[in-house]
């Protein structure tokens, strides 16, 4: 496009000009130019989603009366959204990464089958989805962690959410090929039409409609199908370099097994934190009740100020390291790597000061209520005590994906969660007997320090391995 030409080109002038490498070499910048645009768009991106994800429990928790348990009883409802969106990265962040590698490679035949594929497979995977939601959402809320008090919430909001579950997963599944050719702004704009829909009509239903959490979930689906309609027009119209077309449609085991195996690491990763949620919200139940599931409901959505924008840095990268490592370009594999490493982890370092200094601040956004105010100041230091390290993770992780290390990526996944976090959440009380609740939240620090040394020990050795393959 023609607002890409005050760029550099990633290689030299000499290099073959097929039509296809002129229109291309337009989107890709130079590093360090495409680095500031990409990531900076992204990271807004992600920061707008941010608010998307959380607004919703923003104004649940200052309902008059019944904010508290209408709070914990969406927070309940957590482990089946991520499960959504969980499936929309297996296919979307899995294809993505290859399409890009294809394309640095010039074969954009191969890139649009991936992208017609990975379209079909989110389809289906939505209609069946949706099915398995609304037949069996109470039972699966009440295995959740819901109570007496708070199920009533959980399955007014979940039964009108999992209506929109196509619309959550072509938004995001299918805005990981925008970015993925180098349309950041495009990207982002697919985030913003959702998030401003979602702020306005929040609190019209909510509140001016006196629906309730019903209405926060009503507000959600049709910010989604806003997104989803406006992903869906870039990619079938003339601005992308990939379009969805019908003869690509059809399913290949070639060449979707691949991107469902790359994506699966992130996938784990997310469908992991649904396991993980419910485990956290069992465990707490148990030794604090409602407050403590309820304070659990704000820990997490906290948690998302940083996770949102890592992953938007480690998005952003992502496209410049698989083009130019399907070029063999490992020069500018390595810096761009190097430049995620340091914004991330910088990031992390900042937010994590930011939340041990004032977690009052960041409570009083999702809650009025002074009880449940005054326990998530306390478990928000403790369960968000190791943060600062959790930009290396990121980075590392979202490397690994861009590089095609689906392998690598799966491990370290299932490391943290899985052989980590899971067993703390049950071992911690048993050994911390004075304070059970608090020693729940603690597992989460505990599992996040093993891990980030774990992955960077291993990142070390095979990035260094990969970069002397790719030679």
């Amino acid at each position: 496009s023609q607002q890409h030409k005050r760029y550099d080109p990633l290689f030299h002038k000499n290099t073959a000009q097929t039509a296809f490498y002129r229109q291309f070499r337009r989107c890709f910048a130079s590093l360090y130019g495409l680095c500031q645009e990409n990531l900076a768009v992204l990271v807004a991106a992600q920061l707008i989603n941010m608010l998307y994800n959380i607004v919703d429990r923003m104004y649940i928790g200052h309902i008059k009366d019944v904010g508290a348990l209408a709070l914990t009883g969406v927070g309940v409802c957590m482990p089946l959204i991520m499960i959504i969106s969980a499936f929309a990265a297996l296919v979307g962040n899995g294809g993505a990464p290859r399409a890009s590698i294809y394309m640095g490679k010039k074969d954009t035949d191969a890139a649009q089958k991936i992208l017609g594929n990975c379209f079909s497979l989110q389809i289906i995977i939505s209609i069946i989805l949706t099915i398995i939601l609304l037949i069996g959402n109470k039972t699966f809320l009440l295995a959740f962690g819901a109570s007496e008090n708070t199920i009533s919430y959980a399955v007014n909001y979940m039964n009108i959410y999992a209506i929109g579950t196509i619309f959550v997963q072509l938004t995001l599944g299918m805005n990981a090929f925008i970015t993925a050719q180098g349309f950041a702004k495009t990207g982002m704009l697919s985030v913003l039409i959702g998030a401003v829909a979602n702020i306005i009509l929040d609190p019209v239903f909510i509140f001016g409609m006196n629906m309730g959490v019903r209405g926060a979930a009503l507000a959600t689906i049709i910010s989604q199908a806003l997104s989803c309609i406006w992903v869906l027009s870039f990619l079938f119209g003339k601005k992308t370099f990939l379009k969805i077309k019908p003869e690509n449609l059809r399913l290949h085991a070639k060449i979707i097994l691949p991107c469902v195996a790359l994506g699966s690491s992130l996938f784990i990763m997310q469908a992991s934190e649904s396991i993980i949620s419910v485990c956290f919200n069992s465990s707490l139940l148990k030794y604090g009740g409602d407050i403590a599931v309820g304070a659990m409901t704000i820990l997490t959505s906290v948690m998302q100020f940083a996770m949102l924008p890592l992953q938007g840095l480690g998005q952003g990268a992502q496209p410049i390291m698989s083009y130019n490592y399907g070029a063999k370009n490992n020069d500018r594999v390595r810096k761009t790597f190097q430049l995620l490493l340091k914004v991330s982890f910088g990031y992390s370092i900042v937010l994590w000061a930011i939340v041990m200094l004032f977690p009052q601040m960041f409570a009083m956004m999702f809650t009025s209520d002074n009880a449940l105010l005054s326990f998530t100041s306390q478990a928000l230091r403790i369960y968000m005590a190791s943060m600062f390290m959790f930009g290396i993770q990121i980075a590392c992780q979202m490397a690994f994906n861009a590089l095609g290390k689906a392998k690598d990526s799966i491990i370290v996944a299932v490391m943290r969660k899985f052989i980590l976090l899971i067993p703390l959440i049950y071992i911690m009380p048993a050994i911390f007997k004075a304070n059970q609740t608090n020693a729940v939240y603690m597992a989460e620090p505990v599992a996040d320090f093993i891990a980030v040394c774990f992955t960077a020990i291993l990142f070390a050795f095979e990035f260094k391995k990969a970069m002397k393959e790719n030679k």
